[in-house]
């Protein structure tokens, strides 16, 4: 009986040994950056550039970094106009039914 139970205790601790060494042999990979961070800050500066001349600055911006992120960072060249360029940037409508996106 004694030997039976020290063979099960030494297989048991045999494979559970092994198992760990499995397990801890490779890392987790690290999660690489999400594209979202590139992609806000792309549309930072394609924004910076579209509301440059804007009056009111910050709402220009506000409003173009979420229609340049639903895009996928297409923001129409220049300060104004030139939205055939981004027909998604084109298309977004506000609440009232006018362009979002400036």
């Amino acid at each position: 009986m004694k030997v039976v139970f020290a063979t099960l205790l030494l297989i048991s601790l045999l494979s559970n040994s092994s198992f760990l060494e499995i397990t801890t042999a490779y890392p987790a990979p690290s999660p690489s950056p999400a594209p979202v961070d590139s992609l806000e800050f792309v549309c930072v500066i394609k924004c910076n550039e579209r509301c440059s001349k804007a009056g009111e600055h910050k709402r220009c911006m506000e409003y173009c970094k979420i229609c340049c992120v639903d895009c996928d960072a297409c923001v129409p060249s220049g300060t104004s106009g030139n939205k055939l360029e981004c027909p998604c940037y084109a298309n977004k409508l506000n609440s009232k039914g006018g362009p979002k996106c400036p």
